[in-house]
Parts: C-alpha cells; sequence; structure tokens
C-alpha cells in the first residue's frame, strides 16, 4: 500500500493530527488521485465536531483535485497522467435518481463504506464524505472525478468539486432562475458567493445579498450582487422588498445556520421557491407556517451539491471560467500547506474566509 500524509480527525472537536497513513491501490471501478489541492469546507468542519458521521479515526476534505495515479479495472474515461478534480459525489448511474437526471442524491453509492485508507498497522481509518482528500492521494470511485484542462491552476480548478457546484448550481438547476426575477441569497460566504454568481448568469433582474457583514456584502457586490441587505437590521426582509419594490422569486439559503430558514420564507413572493442549500447540524430544526406556504403556492426545495451532473455541468464552467464570466481565483482567501491545516480551520471558522486552500 501507498504511504501518504493526511489529517487525521481522532477526537471530535480537537485539531487534526497530520500523520503516515496507507492507501491501498484502486479495485474495479476505483480512481486513483494525487492531490495538489484540497479547500477547506465549512461541511469538513462540521464532521470534525462531531455534527453528522460517529466514526472515528476519520480523514476528512472533499474539494480537491489532482492528476490520475491509477485507475482500477473496468474504468473509462480517464487514465494516469489525466488532471482531474475529485468531488463527493458518488453515483451508481443506474438507480432512479441517477437515470432522472439527480447523481448527487443517490442513494445506492457502489462501495459505500468500503475505506481505501489505513494507519501503519492496518486499522481502517474512514474516509471522510466518501473522499478523505486533507490526504497527499486519494482512491475513489470513477463517478467522482471529471476531468479538467491539464493547464488550469489546481487551486482554482479544486473550487468546482463543491463551493462552486454547490452554489452555482442552487441558482441555476435547483431553483431555475429565469430572467428578469428577483434573487435573495442569504449568506454572502463562498457557497454563496456561487449562488449570486448562478443567479446573475442566469439573468436575474436583481440579486439581493443578504448577511451579517458588511464586508462580506461588498464582497457579493464584486461577485454580481446588485443589492446588499445586513442581516442584523430589524426585519431585513422589509428592506430587501423595498429595494426590489416587490418579494423574491426565489430564496436561496446558503447557510447552515438555523435562524436564516426561520426567516427565509418572509422574503418570499407568492409561488416563489425556496431553496435549502446550507446545512444545520442534525437535530437543529426550522420552524414554518405552512398555511402560509400552502396559501401562497411556495415551494421548499433541498439542493443537495447544487444537483450538479459532473459530465454536464464541470464543462460548463470551465467554459466560463476560461471566458471571464465567472470569479474562481477570487474566492481563494489564503494558501496553506497541510502542516497548517489547523491555522486554516480556525481562518475558517472566524467567517471572514471565502474559501482556504491546502496545497500539497
Amino acid at each position: 500500500m501507498r504511504p501518504i500524509r493526511a489529517a487525521v480527525c481522532r477526537d471530535f472537536g480537537a485539531p487534526l493530527s497530520v500523520e503516515e497513513l496507507r492507501l491501498r491501490p484502486p479495485g474495479p471501478g476505483e480512481v486513483e488521485v494525487t492531490l495538489s489541492a484540497v479547500a477547506i469546507c465549512h461541511s469538513d468542519i462540521s464532521m470534525a465536531d462531531g455534527a453528522w458521521n460517529p466514526s472515528l479515526p476519520a480523514v476528512y476534505g472533499h474539494e480537491a483535485a489532482g492528476r490520475v495515479a491509477a485507475v482500477g479495472d473496468g474504468v473509462t474515461g480517464v487514465a494516469p497522467g489525466d488532471t482531474v478534480l475529485v468531488t463527493l459525489i458518488r453515483a451508481c448511474g443506474t438507480c432512479p435518481t441517477c437515470a432522472g437526471g439527480h447523481p448527487s442524491i443517490c442513494r445506492t453509492k457502489p462501495n459505500d463504506g468500503d475505506t481505501p485508507i489505513f494507519t501503519a498497522d492496518g486499522q481502517p481509518v474512514h474516509q471522510g464524505l466518501d473522499t478523505g482528500a486533507f490526504a497527499e492521494a486519494v482512491v475513489v470511485h470513477h463517478s467522482q472525478v471529471a476531468k479538467i484542462p491539464a493547464d488550469m491552476a489546481m487551486d482554482a480548478a479544486c473550487l468546482m468539486s463543491c463551493g462552486v457546484i454547490t452554489g452555482l448550481g442552487a441558482a441555476v438547476n435547483t431553483a431555475r432562475v429565469r430572467p428578469g426575477e428577483t434573487v435573495v441569497v442569504i449568506g454572502a460566504g463562498g457557497v454563496g458567493l456561487n449562488a449570486i454568481q448562478g443567479a446573475r448568469l442566469a439573468g436575474a433582474a436583481r440579486v439581493i445579498a443578504v448577511d451579517m457583514r458588511a464586508d462580506k456584502l461588498e464582497a457579493a457586490r464584486e461577485f454580481g450582487a446588485t443589492d446588499g441587505v445586513l442581516a442584523t437590521g430589524e426585519k431585513p426582509w422589509r428592506e430587501a422588498r423595498r429595494i426590489a419594490g416587490k418579494a423574491a422569486d426565489a430564496v436561496l439559503v446558503a447557510v447552515g445556520a438555523t435562524a436564516a430558514y426561520d426567516s427565509a420564507p418572509r422574503y418570499l413572493a407568492p409561488g416563489g421557491r425556496l431553496v435549502m442549500v446550507g446545512m444545520p447540524h442534525s437535530g437543529q430544526t426550522a420552524r414554518y407556517e405552512p398555511v402560509a406556504v400552502a396559501l401562497l403556492g411556495q415551494e421548499l426545495r433541498g439542493s443537495m451539491m447544487g444537483d450538479t451532473v459532473l459530465a454536464r455541468d464541470i464543462p460548463w464552467i470551465v467554459d466560463l471560467y476560461s471566458q471571464g464570466r465567472i470569479k474562481l481565483d477570487e474566492l481563494i482567501s489564503g494558501r496553506w500547506r497541510l502542516e497548517q491545516i489547523n491555522e486554516a480551520i480556525a481562518d475558517t471558522r472566524t467567517g471572514a474566509a471565502r474559501r482556504n486552500v491546502i496545497l500539497f
């Protein structure tokens, strides 16, 4: 087995430890990727805090890019030397959800729970979010990789693996924003900025960013927001309606705070769509008045990974980037070494970072 360095979570809420582990070779249908970059997503931090998964020890990280080192039997479409991004979207390709064009919610995941990561003495290490990319290399199912241009900067490319497709896809694929609509995006972090870019690309007449911080509202304008509203104000939904002259056709909640979900329907017009993107911890709840949703014909819908289809959406996003029509490089707040991962996580927790990237 291949020795790799990885950041290991051994106790929830404790700093990660950089250790030498062992990575088994790719089996049938699998791909081994030597990583060049991995971004830190808030979902990784929540996992390391014990929000969703009880399995320890574990290696988290799921927003990565690198080069194919080896492929298992039956793998087509990628070969050693190819430059790829690596995502958590592990899909069988044949179940009803996959066949219906929704691989991000596949419920018959191949190799589910079969970790390729082990300690030096052979003990299994949990592969967080089916990826385990806070490491020098990963072995993943072939459905989790997508080819990208060989000359694309890896720190920008890795962002497409989660933050970009989640936000952009929530606006374009899930909310199906149409030209002339008014869109409210609650949360102007990494995912929210990409939801703003998606709404702008889809032709929204107004894209109103809502956030607790004034500096993040300024950043939102750089990414295409027409207006900004401070969530700390009294009844900020009234300010959003005043700006647009009406309620929003679509509201995208891009933070995992239940308070944001409680207030989100107040921004929404009759017949509007509320898209749930940010993920609170398991067990946390939000409250709605169902009769209002029913009487106003509104829609509440979840968006997992932006309802992305890698083969369809990644070439489109790469093309937009090459044309200068979306921002990727500007999403990067800092670049760190693997040994600095706990510092990068601490910086991410402040809420000021768009995306911190670990470079190998």
